[in-house]
């Protein structure tokens, strides 16, 4: 097959993934919004999770877009979700110092890709 057919199937399915992922996200958000609901009560790692929902709609809109993915979202996504974890979990003090420096690394990473020259880390796909 020529490489434009194949890349032509390959771009129409991580489309298709995409929107699936979206419909997905927008579906356990509203099984979620319906708990609440249900629940008449919101918490803290509930909305924790509704974040969580809207940063991945959020990485999905971007990378619909552009094709890209800009790394710190899903860094975003791990710091929301360790702290939900954190909330959510009773812990030993010990576990509770590992996850939160585990939040920590996760932010200097961030703070480091927001703050690095942007063209000493392009790929170059041509070569």
């Amino acid at each position: 097959m020529d490489d434009k057919i194949i890349s032509k199937y390959i771009h129409y399915a991580e489309k298709s993934l995409l929107i699936f992922i979206a419909f997905a996200t927008l579906f356990a958000t509203a099984q979620e919004i319906m708990v609440l609901i249900e629940n008449k009560r919101v918490l803290l790692a509930d909305l924790l999770l509704l974040f969580i929902y809207t940063e991945v709609l959020g990485m999905v809109a971007a990378f619909y877009r552009s094709s890209r993915i800009p790394v710190t979202l899903p860094l975003f996504i791990a710091m929301t979700a360790l702290a939900r974890m954190i909330i959510l979990q009773g812990k030993e003090p010990s576990d509770l110092l590992y996850e939160a420096g585990a939040i920590v690394l996760v932010a200097i990473a961030c703070l480091i890709i927001r703050t690095r020259p942007p063209e000493k880390f392009r790929a170059n796909i041509d070569e």
